[in-house]
């Protein structure tokens, strides 16, 4: 590979290793590395990907990446920087798999857990600082965002939420500024969310019949459940979870509910996309051959959408009406990501020692700007030491 590309593969190598949390953790931690320290992207450059994101499905924050590595070096970038940072997370759901199929049992990993949250939600009110400053061009976007903000607390659906608020944005542009659109707005149907992470589950335990339905499961039909996945799903989590039940215990009876409710959990639990609880299910199901198929087909049309997505991304910027509707989409993105700190950070700062290690790392981020990966590292392990 060139210097660029081996530049993509371990930055993403490493993010796919450490980034915890979700894809509003990962969004954070890549607006770090990508903006902050490299300096790749200006924050609106980054933003306007983050827009885009959410108007394909499939996992937001993989897609971010996808787009990131087309952005810095052409196709090559986007097949290296995508492949660089599923492949970290897959092999570490693998081995996840494979101990849960082999023992019955996984090693505790709530201390570990408990020292990595804290860390995490300052990871991501450092970015929301940081990108909020950008996204906010005047009164109208900033009343944009509150009312996005208050609308998902309210339970209002985020797909609408996002397609009224890139709506307001280009009415406002035509008004004001009296701009006709040069291009058709993107259509806003099936934006997808970012989903909010569940605390894990006390322990996780193999049921009897496992072998059975894995002896059933076929991999023709395997990938195509994870392709189907892949290629409709918006949002991820317990989303996800909806969506797999229809198909593996409903319709095939695969797996029970138990066993699907375990591969989300670990998929959760594990750094990187959540997207990788298909490895663990293809693994329980087929084995080696299974955890591939299954991961090939789950994310396989997140690269294909991207693909296709990415060379129109800056030509939507010049187009006045467009530009505006992207404004409200990406000041909507910023406060779905503000919403999702909020069951975060009660969850995170749930005693004296885990709100110590939130301020400590919040004030790390902003002053001295130490790595985000470090800090992950580091909670894990006073986490897992206290």
């Amino acid at each position: 590979m060139t210097g660029e590309l081996r530049t993509l593969a371990l930055l993403f190598l490493r993010l796919g290793t450490t980034a915890f949390g979700g894809p509003a953790a990962h969004i954070a931690m890549m607006e770090d590395e990508v903006v902050r320290r490299r300096q790749w992207m200006s924050r609106g450059e980054f933003l306007d990907l983050v827009g885009a994101t959410h108007l394909i499905p499939g996992p937001n924050s993989t897609e971010l990446a996808i787009h990131i590595g087309h952005a810095r070096a052409g196709w090559r970038g986007l097949l290296v920087a995508g492949v660089s940072f599923i492949v970290p997370a897959m092999l570490i759901v693998w081995a996840v798999a494979w101990g849960y199929v082999t023992y019955g049992t996984l090693p505790a990993v709530e201390g570990v857990l408990a020292g990595v949250k804290p860390v995490v939600f300052a990871v991501v009110a450092q970015a929301l600082w940081g990108l909020g400053r950008t996204a906010l061009k005047g009164a109208l976007t900033l009343a944009i965002g509150i009312t996005a903000f208050a609308a998902v607390l309210l339970g209002v659906h985020e797909l609408l939420v996002l397609g009224v608020a890139a709506l307001i944005g280009v009415v406002d542009q035509r008004v004001t500024q009296g701009g006709v659109p040069q291009a058709a707005l993107v259509p806003w149907a099936g934006v997808p969310t970012i989903a909010v992470q569940d605390p894990a589950r006390d322990s996780l335990a193999v049921l009897a019949g496992a072998g059975a339905a894995a002896a059933s499961a076929t991999l023709g039909t395997l990938f195509f459940v994870f392709f189907k996945a892949g290629a409709l799903l918006f949002g991820s989590g317990y989303v996800l979870l909806a969506f797999l039940r229809t198909d593996l215990v409903t319709r095939l009876g695969w797996l029970t509910e138990a066993q699907l409710m375990d591969a989300v959990a670990v998929g959760q639990l594990t750094p990187g996309p959540v997207f990788t609880t298909a490895t663990f299910i293809g693994y329980v199901l087929s084995g080696h051959m299974g955890a591939l198929v299954a991961t090939l087909g789950i994310f396989l049309p997140a690269f294909i959408f991207v693909a296709l997505s990415a060379p129109y991304v800056r030509r939507l910027r010049t187009s006045p009406a467009v530009g505006a509707g992207l404004d409200g989409l990406n000041v909507a993105s910023l406060a779905l990501m503000a919403a999702v700190c909020i069951p975060l950070g009660r969850d995170a700062l749930s005693g004296p020692l885990p709100t110590l290690l939130f301020l400590v790392s919040l004030l790390l981020l902003l002053k001295w700007r130490v790595n985000p990966s470090w800090l992950v590292l580091g909670g894990g392990l006073i986490g897992w030491l206290a």
